[in-house]
């Protein structure tokens, strides 16, 4: 698992993000915002749907699937690698 694209990134508290790499910018929802700070801290599936619940009083229904789609759509922005795993 290799998260070390997300160190470099500047996060805001409101969820704009800039990639000092490829001078990127994002915004992020508040959910996308806690998911990539997880995901920074290196959190696991299971820790970062527990984070979501905490926060947001989430069903983890869905939640799984949802952050897995998070993260493809980080490696399609390259903030991930391609052969990251979220375990």
């Amino acid at each position: 698992m290799s998260v070390a694209a997300l160190q470099n990134l500047a996060i805001s508290d409101s969820g704009f993000v800039f990639d000092p790499t490829s001078g990127a910018t994002f915004t992020l929802n508040p959910t996308g915002l806690t998911v990539l700070l997880a995901l920074r801290d290196g959190l696991g599936l299971s820790a970062i749907v527990a984070r979501l619940a905490e926060r947001f009083e989430l069903l983890a229904g869905d939640t799984r699937e949802d952050i897995l789609d998070f993260v493809q759509m980080l490696r399609q922005h390259g903030l991930l690698n391609g052969d990251f795993t979220l375990a």
